[in-house]
């Protein structure tokens, strides 16, 4: 069975969901494959998966209409704070604070449960007539223009879009390589209950084996993402949860009082890998696709959603000129908009992990007395500031709300 679209896009998760409604709101008609069947992870209840998304992200959301739908289930990230420290001895006294009140446009950032982010997009995609959408059915074949499911149907375009993760197939079929490195860490994700509110503040810990999260969630919860060696960090996952929070507890700190556990806890290891090329022929790669970076500061989604906003609005504005959508020419625009921004800011983080994860006094003396000199100078801090909240750099329309 053949079907004919002007786009496919391959994986129905956070990117290719809001890639298909933006395209679909400029007129093209989009075919979504995704392996998962779809309802499953919509309906689950709470689970502790949450994502950060900058101001930016938030736009995007709100172009395509599904901001709307969630807005009232969000936890507006207010301020984050950031500094090193040492398990057992809290945070350094050295200490870079951003303040969304610096800047224009609202909260820098907003914490989102993946359930609900997720339902929406679903929702909407539903409610989008130009989208078609096959779950529950993977990738396993393709050539120029056309892809091969398991079930044995045939899609074909102008454009496929690969939004298929870190591992993906599309990628690695159409023979594109991946440069990159594994950090030795694992990343620990859970949620927590606290006795004291956080007060909409975002903490990101330095200690000397990987850096530590803390984001603000609805009430007294917040999401960590506990980087760790390894080693250490399989065994601590594989603890019993009270012993699982007396390791996190020294790390966290008692500035929110007690913690309890709330929803799953996850683990998954941390590397950096970046496609070599974004784009094949008449392939492009979104998101985790094209690159996958260190959780410091939770720029893996936001990453993404530039890709998203950066593709939708090359290829709008190619069909408005006449040009084949799919030609290696509109596709290179593409590339040379996202890759090198994806490349610098995936080797800054890598930088920022390795200077940071360290026991070196020296550097560590370094680290907090150059976190110190930022926070004393206004706008230089409104610069960081403006790059957390994905505002920096040539912005396409739907990063600043707008249709392309």
């Amino acid at each position: 069975m053949m079907g004919m679209s002007d786009i496919v896009i391959i994986g129905g998760g956070l990117n290719g969901l809001p890639l298909a409604l933006a395209l679909a709101q400029g007129g093209f008609d989009v075919t979504v494959a995704d392996a998962r069947p779809a309802p499953d992870r919509a309906a689950v209840g709470f689970d502790g998966r949450a994502y950060s998304l900058a101001a930016a992200s938030r736009n995007l959301l709100g172009a395509v209409g599904v901001w709307s739908r969630v807005e009232d289930r969000a936890q507006p990230i207010r301020r984050i704070r950031t500094a090193g420290g040492r398990a057992g001895l809290g945070a350094s006294p050295f200490s870079l604070t951003f303040d969304g009140a610096e800047i224009e446009g609202g909260p820098m950032g907003t914490m989102l449960e993946d359930r609900f982010l997720y339902a929406a997009l679903l929702d909407a995609v539903h409610a989008e007539p130009r989208i078609r959408l096959i779950s529950g059915d993977r990738a396993v074949a393709q050539s120029e223009g056309r892809v091969t499911l398991a079930s044995g149907t045939e899609l074909e375009a102008r454009l496929i879009v690969g939004c298929d993760g870190r591992g993906s197939g599309m990628a690695q079929r159409a023979g594109v390589h991946r440069t990159g490195w594994d950090y030795g860490q694992m990343a620990l994700v859970a949620a927590v209950e606290h006795e004291r509110p956080h007060e909409g503040v975002a903490h990101q810990l330095f200690l000397p084996s990987g850096p530590l999260a803390i984001l603000p969630l609805p009430g007294n919860r917040s999401s960590i993402v506990w980087s760790e060696k390894t080693e250490i960090a399989q065994a601590v996952q594989a603890l019993p949860d009270a012993e699982y929070l007396a390791a996190l507890q020294p790390r966290f700190g008692d500035f929110l009082g007690r913690l309890t556990l709330v929803g799953r806890r996850y683990s998954y290891p941390l590397s950096l890998s970046l496609a070599d090329s974004f784009v094949a022929p008449r392939l492009a790669l979104v998101g985790d696709a094209a690159h996958g970076v260190h959780p410091l500061a939770g720029q893996g989604l936001n990453l993404g959603l530039r890709d998203v906003a950066a593709l939708a609005e090359v290829v709008i504005h190619a069909r408005r000129r006449g040009e084949d959508i799919g030609a290696p020419g509109v596709l290179a625009r593409y590339q040379d908009w996202r890759r090198p921004e994806t490349r610098a800011l995936a080797l800054g983080m890598d930088a920022m992990n390795r200077l940071f994860s360290n026991e070196n006094p020296i550097l560590r003396l370094g680290r907090d007395l150059g976190l110190g000199a930022v926070n004393a100078v206004p706008g230089l801090r409104r610069g960081f500031i403006r790059q957390a909240a994905g505002l920096s750099g040539r912005l396409p329309a739907l990063l600043r709300g707008e249709r392309p």
